[in-house]
């Protein structure tokens, strides 16, 4: 999946670009519209916290952070004092996991309140009172998707296309 951004100029335009995704057969789980707080959406499905926060990218960072950190401990552990092969090895994979699971956790903590850096850089338009609109879609369907939009919607700009996304958004 990709995700593709289209910036819109008011709530009509984005009714009909949502209207747009949905003949194309885009899911409504995968259509995702964030606009300045306080706004009425209306009908339109909304961004959900994975969208408008940073929480995957900073699982992703504690993850291997966290599991990096706990495998040099489970390194050091091993040096340190003298021990079978057996036990360093359950050690290190301890370490690690423990390690990893404690990094996703904290990093899932802060990301969950930090905003996406991938929409502030629509913070202004968003705040004019402009919406963005996420669309998830199949890789091989994105320039289809594209051309679809652009050609009955052409007020609506496609600011740009995610390299990929999360499986679980």
């Amino acid at each position: 999946m990709r995700r593709i951004y289209f910036l819109v100029p008011d709530i009509n335009v984005a009714k009909r670009v949502v209207d747009e995704l949905l003949l194309a057969r885009i899911e409504d789980k995968h259509i995702h519209v964030i606009a300045r707080p306080g706004t009425p959406l209306e009908e339109l499905p909304e961004a959900n916290l994975l969208q408008k926060s940073d929480f995957i990218p900073a699982v992703q960072q504690g993850l291997a952070v966290g599991g990096a950190t706990g495998m040099l401990a489970g390194l050091i552990a091993v040096v340190l004092p003298p021990a079978s092969i057996v036990i360093a090895g359950g050690i290190l994979l301890a370490t690690s996991l423990a390690g990893a699971s404690v990094g996703a956790w904290i990093g899932g903590m802060i990301g969950m309140n930090a905003d996406n850096r991938r929409i502030k850089e629509f913070e202004s338009a968003i705040e004019a009172g402009h919406f963005l609109i996420l669309a998830d879609v199949p890789r091989d369907r994105v320039d289809e998707i594209e051309v679809r939009v652009r050609q009955h919607i052409p007020e609506v700009e496609i600011e740009s296309t995610e390299p990929r996304i999360p499986a679980f958004p």
